[in-house]
């Protein structure tokens, strides 16, 4: 690769070395290593640049303010939004943080570095009645009834249970039938218990009685060829319905998961409970449907009272 081909081997072992320590004691998901690599390596490979060859741990670690300033005015100019460069920061940051600890330098550099600002994007949950008409416009998308039965299914586990779409297709014969609580291992490695609403046990019942494969081991959602389901094939299905339906494009896969977590929370449910429902690391990320719910109720409030219009 070119951008590893421009950091010098020093650096190269010690980039290993952090996200072997983030993969083993922190439980770092896979994609998550991957974007800290790119992000990480991107940094070292400008900063060899910007300094005129392959940096050896000594100069990485007098790296100053305005070489930070240089790298991120570098980023944004060739296109990085504020959300992905605050990202790669944070990453470059915590890789610091670890090197200088093992290393014994003073990191203040890099770490004193500001975030560019940017607008939290709020969850783009559907309305009650669009999920459900979701759900039911898929049945009516495949051509093979047991293939409209899998599509159902794993919609239903998403909006009914708050599963990521990898968890959901992540399911094994092991996990069938559907108990009435299950054992999900999301993100990092995390565990969580979902309960399983009866409709969804009874929508993954329908599909397994219904499909021509064997599904006594292995995954459970197959593709048409037996191999194991891809989520773009869901992700597919649901823009065809969502087009069908007029729905706005954030009417995706992810978007069920939201509103699953949004539509409890408006019936009154706990957010703490919530945040464990969903296996969010830090309930700040959870309090962003508290923002959704409440713009949803200025919608209300703007279109309803009297002093409002």
């Amino acid at each position: 690769m070119v951008v590893l081909s421009l950091i010098s081997p020093q650096m190269r072992d010690a980039l290993e070395g952090w996200l072997a320590h983030e993969r083993a004691l922190k439980g770092a998901a896979e994609n998550s290593l991957s974007a800290y690599q790119r992000d990480v390596s991107g940094f070292l490979a400008f900063m060899a640049g910007h300094h005129g060859g392959p940096q050896g741990l000594d100069p990485i670690a007098k790296i100053s303010i305005s070489d930070m300033r240089a790298w991120m005015s570098h980023e944004r100019r060739r296109g990085l939004a504020a959300r992905s460069l605050a990202r790669a920061l944070s990453a470059v940051k915590t890789f610091y943080r670890w090197l200088s600890e093992r290393e014994g330098f003073e990191p203040t550099s890099v770490l004193s570095a500001r975030a560019p600002k940017f607008q939290n994007k709020l969850p783009r949950p559907l309305a009650e009645d669009a999920a459900v008409q979701m759900i039911e416009t898929v049945k009516a998308q495949a051509s093979e009834d047991w293939v409209a039965k899998r599509d159902v299914a794993v919609i239903t586990l998403l909006y009914g249970c708050g599963l990521r779409i990898s968890e959901a297709l992540s399911l094994s014969a092991d996990d069938i039938p559907l108990p009435e609580v299950l054992r999900i291992v999301g993100k990092g490695g995390k565990e969580r218990l979902v309960p399983v609403i009866p409709a969804a046990r009874a929508a993954v019942a329908r599909y397994v009685q219904q499909c021509p494969m064997d599904l006594s081991e292995g995954p459970v959602f197959r593709g048409v060829r037996g191999k194991p389901l891809s989520p773009r094939v869901i992700q597919l299905v649901m823009e065809r319905s969502r087009m069908q339906l007029g729905l706005p494009a954030t009417a995706t896969p992810h978007a069920m998961r939201h509103s699953f977590a949004t539509h409890l929370l408006s019936a009154g449910g706990d957010l703490r409970a919530i945040q464990e429902l969903l296996g969010h690391a830090s309930l700040s990320t959870t309090q962003t449907y508290t923002a959704v719910d409440t713009a949803r109720l200025m919608e209300v409030y703007d279109a309803t009272h009297p002093r409002a219009k």
